[in-house]
C-alpha cells in the first residue's frame, strides 16, 4: 500500500513523538548512571564503543537529516556531550554534510512528489519564491544555512529541485555548515550545563 503525502509526514510526526520519548527515558538512564556528571563514568560508558560508537552515531545524524523523525538539536547535543567538544563537532558535522548532499540529490532525482512526502506544500511554497532567480536563490541559500534559525533540511531539498550545480551546493553545505552546527553545539552544552546546575541544586 502506497502511503498519500499527508500520510508519511503524519507517520513521520509519530516517529518523532516516539524518538523523543525514548530519547527522554534514555537520558534518565544515562543520568542516573552518573555519566553526566562524571567524566570518569563517562569515559568508562564509552570504553567498548571508541569505534562503532561514532560510525553508529553518524548514521543516526544522517538518518535524521534525510528522515526527520529526531530533533537535530537533540543529536547534536548528544555528539558534543558523549564523544567531547571536538570529536563530537566533527561526527555531527559528518553526518549532517552527508545527510544534506542526500537530501539534494533524492529531491533532484525524485522531484516535487518525493519532498511532498517530507514537508508540506504550505512550507515549500514559502520559500519556493526565492528559487525565480537561481543567481538570487544561490545566496539566499547560503545565508541561510550560515543562520542557525533557518530550516535547513527543507532548503536543501529545495535547492534539488532548482538548476544549482552539484558543485555550487556542496561548497555551501562544507563552508557553511560548520559555523550553524558550532553556534547550536555550543548553545545546547552550555544551555544543558545549566539545567543540569540547577537540578543538582
Amino acid at each position: 500500500m502506497r502511503l498519500s503525502n499527508q500520510q508519511t509526514r503524519k507517520l513521520i510526526n509519530i516517529l518523532t513523538v516516539v524518538s523523543s520519548i525514548i530519547i527522554v527515558i534514555l537520558c534518565i538512564y544515562w543520568y542516573k548512571l552518573g555519566i553526566f556528571s562524571s567524566e570518569a563514568k563517562m569515559e568508562a560508558y564509552l570504553a567498548d564503543k571508541k569505534v562503532v560508537g561514532p560510525v553508529v552515531f553518524i548514521l543516526i545524524q544522517i538518518i535524521q537529516v534525510v528522515v526527520p523523525i529526531i530533533p537535530g538539536g537533540i543529536s547534536l547535543l548528544g555528539g558534543v556531550v558523549f564523544f567531547g567538544a571536538i570529536p563530537g563537532f566533527i561526527y555531527n558535522y559528518i553526518g549532517i554534510v552527508i545527510g544534506s548532499l542526500i537530501n539534494f540529490f533524492l529531491a533532484r532525482y525524485y522531484g516535487k512528489a518525493f519532498i511532498l512526502h517530507i514537508v508540506s506544500q504550505e512550507s515549500l511554497d514559502k520559500y519556493a519564491k526565492w528559487t525565480k532567480n537561481q543567481k538570487q536563490f544561490n545566496w539566499f541559500f547560503a545565508i541561510a544555512i550560515l543562520a542557525p534559525v533557518a530550516p535547513d533540511d527543507l532548503l536543501c531539498l529545495l535547492a534539488g529541485l532548482t538548476e544549482m550545480k552539484p558543485w555550487t551546493y556542496f561548497w555551501i553545505i562544507v563552508l557553511c555548515k560548520p559555523w550553524t552546527i558550532a553556534a547550536y553545539s555550543l548553545g545546547l552544552v552550555y544551555g544543558s550545563r545549566w539545567l543540569l546546575k540547577l537540578v543538582g541544586k
